[in-house]
């Protein structure tokens, strides 16, 4: 099984999010990854994660896919080493990672150049007859 991968540098700013889905989206069509519900969730996925880490993170934010097949995994680094956790959501949030967890498979952190990075199984892909590109 071949795997796909591509990795970017995010913008900073409030633009960030609908960026990084915009990019992320047209990178996994171009891979033949278009189903629309499934796309939709990869969205939110990374709108929140993408969002964590420009209000939270520090420094720089970096995403990456990865493609195996019906797996498909984004991760999302930053420059700060505090590890996002599930709070009560109030008017300012606190709803991100109940989101991700609802729509994936599993998340999980991890140290990366000095700030962490945070991987997002998504569920499998629903098509696997189609077409690699």
């Amino acid at each position: 099984m071949t795997a796909l991968t591509a990795q970017f540098d995010v913008p900073l700013g409030v633009d960030s999010p609908r960026t990084s889905r915009k990019a992320v989206l047209a990178v996994l069509s171009a891979w033949g990854y278009v189903d629309d519900d499934w796309t939709a969730d990869m969205s939110v996925v990374v709108s929140e994660l993408v969002t964590n880490a420009v209000q939270h993170g520090a420094g720089f934010v970096v995403i990456g896919l990865e493609a195996y097949g019906e797996q498909v995994v984004v991760s999302v680094a930053d420059g700060s080493a505090v590890v996002p956790r599930r709070r009560e959501p109030d008017g300012r949030g606190g709803r991100g990672l109940v989101l991700v967890e609802a729509l994936t498979r599993r998340w999980h952190v991890e140290e990366h150049e000095g700030g962490k990075r945070v991987r997002a199984e998504l569920r499998p892909y629903p098509d696997t007859d189609r077409e690699q590109p």
